[in-house]
């Protein structure tokens, strides 16, 4: 097992640069941010609209938690995305 390991290293080690471990890593890192990021500002968003929709016509509170719902979905999306 550990041969097969340390000759795919070997095989990775000669066709990359020295730089290409840590842009592969900023932009994971950049995904999974940017991606929260949105998603936490989707959820404020649509949380104070639920907020309003429950002042102005609260029998329809229900279908304004999906945009909710949506937000959190696109920092999981993020999430996978990075990995």
């Amino acid at each position: 097992f550990f041969s097969g390991v340390q000759s795919v290293y070997a095989m990775v080690a000669a066709e990359c640069t020295a730089s290409a471990a840590f842009f592969g890593s900023m932009g994971a890192a950049g995904a999974l941010i940017f991606a929260n990021m949105g998603a936490a500002y989707g959820t404020a968003k649509a949380g104070v609209g639920v907020a309003h929709l429950g002042i102005m016509a609260h029998t329809k509170i229900m279908r304004g938690i999906v945009p909710v719902v949506m937000a959190g979905i696109f920092g999981v999306y993020g999430l996978i995305v990075a990995v």
